[in-house]
């Protein structure tokens, strides 16, 4: 049972020497944060509440980031970075590069959600980065807190780029380069996510948020969220990249 739930769980190489010992090892092509994808680069910029920026590298849990509701209909508002989903400073991936009519430009992983729409505010939804098109409309926050803006997608490219980051707010999203995008990735139902982080909220809500460096790799709770996402749910729901390297 052990050994079926470690493959389930995503390790590559499972050795079954008895009820009490199973070897199990990953490659980090086949891991949890290869699978779900959803990051931004190292270099992207936040906004901070005391009208600073800082590079997504350089975040720790505590940060006050400018940042919008889980369905991106709120307002804009400042919200405290709980943890990491995914942090893995020295990995090299491939990211969308969205590109606006106003000049801003957002890089995601493929499997990352951003908000999109047919350019009227109705029709907001979250949509994978590597689904994003010309001619649609991203949400972007070129001013002061709550100057939310729709701007148009001017081009979509890709580029190579190192650290692989995956910030979680309070609020259930971010903004990253004057545009606004989910924490969530993987499963395009952002409100299910948000709904499923809501006891590690709860858990960073009862206890200090720490002020160092935060820790390299998946975070637990990302894993085991992911485990029971492929466990329960269709794989049609998820990204490409959200079931398989």
């Amino acid at each position: 049972m052990l050994a079926r739930l470690a493959v389930e769980a995503g390790f590559d190489w499972v050795y079954y020497e008895s009820k009490a010992h199973i070897h199990c090892s990953v490659k980090s092509e086949h891991s949890v944060a290869a699978k779900t994808g959803g990051c931004f680069p190292g270099d992207a910029l936040v906004s901070l509440a005391d009208g600073g920026t800082k590079r997504m590298s350089d975040i720790v849990p505590g940060d006050m980031v400018l940042s919008s509701s889980a369905d991106g209909l709120g307002p804009l508002t400042y919200s405290p970075v709980l943890s990491f989903m995914d942090r893995q400073p020295h990995t090299n991936k491939t990211f969308y590069v969205i590109n606006t009519s106003d000049g801003a430009s957002i890089s995601l992983t493929a499997a990352h959600l951003i908000f999109v729409s047919d350019c009227t505010k109705h029709t907001l939804r979250t949509a994978f980065a590597s689904d994003v098109r010309a001619g649609q409309c991203v949400v972007t926050a070129q001013g002061s807190r709550g100057a939310n803006m729709s701007a148009v997608v001017s081009s979509v490219t890709q580029r190579r780029s190192s650290g692989l980051y995956a910030p979680l707010t309070e609020h259930g999203a971010i903004v990253v380069d004057h545009v606004l995008a989910s924490c969530y990735a993987a499963l395009n139902r952002p409100q299910l996510a948000h709904r499923a982080l809501a006891p590690l909220r709860l858990l960073h809500g009862l206890l200090p948020l720490g002020s160092g460096e935060p820790g390299v790799g998946v975070h637990w709770y990302a894993r085991l969220l992911q485990w029971l996402g492929r466990s329960l749910l269709p794989d049609r729901l998820f990204h490409p990249l959200g079931i398989e390297a």
